[in-house]
């Protein structure tokens, strides 16, 4: 059966007494009159559907034992903010895609998906023939190298003592120059290919090489297969730094002047009700689209937790500077009945569903924009107690006249 809500209560009507003192009251009458003259039982009944608002009269021992409490609405000054639907993205500045410099089969695959890793950890490693070959040159050099430093260092000697002519010594120090200069280059090849220059424990060229993340992060893709032959065009892993993330909202052309960057903002998701996540707006588009007429904006927000993930659904406030007045509810005051945003009202020693039209969300609570009045006693603890009762008698009982 439809229910009846009523419309905006006057901030100036009769304080109601505590949910206590006003159903021992309540428990003597026991009964109401409709506008028809008939009379109905109120103690958890419906209405018959007339217009008449259904109230609910409850004992104290009832009351009690819902854990019904109320607060009285009372005007507070809020912040006037822009509210705009988000999704989270990673930190686009803070994502690296790891892909080897040159062709190489993938010999060991050390991470997985979801994993944390440290900067410099190493990923995968890999097999390359160029890698090989890089090496077998950088290890020639170095023999090469220290072969024409001894040279060197004997023709300096047996010049000093007048034993070899100058042009002689000359041409060894030349010879060692050349060799310096052919080993830096065999090292920095292998640094492009991403290789340190070093030395193996048995002294042999080394073909296989490490795949290691640039910093520290989480593994958001991985596309390494073992034995796969890996390209430098494709990724092997996608490494992400989620403590920090981007909310990404679209701002209507409309409301660009009331927005500035620098600004705060707070965040909220489905996933933790009654929570915020503080963060700033750091980015507006500088172009609007033509087709939607909006500009591209950014909120940048910390995950420490790592609570918060990539691709969830957000609402963004965003402080817009003006400040206002205004009635502000606990969200755990608000049931939906029939699909309207409803609100308990203690009032004549009973509680009476009002339904509320809603503003944003700020820290647990929420505006209230029509339905309630300053000095209104809202019911903010047992409402689903209360939601329940009246299910239950629309269920049960039939019209009452």
């Amino acid at each position: 059966m439809a229910l009846c809500l009523s419309a905006l209560a006057l901030a100036g009507c009769e304080k109601s007494q505590s949910p206590q003192d006003g159903a021992a009251k309540s428990a003597a009458a026991g009964k109401t009159t409709d506008k028809h003259g008939h009379e109905a039982e109120k103690s958890g009944g419906h209405e018959d559907g007339h217009g008449e608002e259904e109230q609910l009269k409850l004992s104290a021992e009832e009351i009690a034992a819902a854990g019904i409490r109320t607060e009285e609405l009372a005007e507070q000054e809020i912040s006037e903010q822009l509210v705009l639907t988000a999704t989270i993205r990673p930190n686009q500045d803070r994502i690296a895609h790891v892909a080897p410099r040159v062709p190489g089969r993938i010999v060991k695959a050390h991470v997985n998906l979801g994993e944390a890793v440290k900067a410099g950890q190493t990923l995968a490693v890999l097999d390359s023939l160029e890698v090989g070959e890089a090496h077998s040159a950088w290890l020639q050099a170095r023999t090469a190298q220290a072969l024409a430093k001894a040279d060197f260092e004997r023709a300096e000697m047996l010049h000093t003592d007048q034993i070899i002519a100058r042009k002689d010594h000359l041409r060894s120090h030349a010879e060692y120059e050349k060799s310096k200069a052919a080993l830096a280059a065999a090292a920095d090849r292998l640094r492009m290919l991403g290789v340190s220059p070093s030395p193996s424990s048995d002294g042999k060229a080394v073909s296989a090489f490490p795949l290691t993340t640039p910093f520290a992060g989480t593994v958001i893709e991985k596309h390494a297969i073992l034995g796969e032959l890996a390209q430098p065009d494709k990724a092997l892993y996608t490494v992400a730094d989620l403590s920090k993330l981007w909310i990404e909202a679209n701002l209507f052309e409309k409301d660009l002047g009331r927005v500035r960057a620098g600004a705060d903002a707070v965040v909220t998701v489905a996933a933790y009700p009654g929570e915020a996540f503080l963060g700033r707006l750091t980015y507006i588009a500088a172009v609007v689209d033509k087709e939607t007429r909006t500009v591209q904006a950014r909120v940048e927000v910390a995950n420490p937790d790592g609570r918060l993930k990539p691709e969830m659904f957000a609402t963004a406030a965003v402080r817009t500077g003006g400040r206002g007045k205004g009635l502000l509810l606990p969200e755990e005051a608000v049931v939906l009945m029939q699909g309207q945003p409803t609100a308990f009202v203690e009032e004549h020693g009973g509680f009476e569903p009002r339904s509320v039209e809603l503003g944003e969300k700020l820290h647990g609570r929420v505006v209230v924009k029509a339905g309630l009045a300053a000095g209104d006693k809202v019911v903010t603890a047992g409402t689903y107690a209360l939601k329940a009762r009246i299910m239950k008698s629309q269920l049960g009982e039939g019209h009452a006249h």
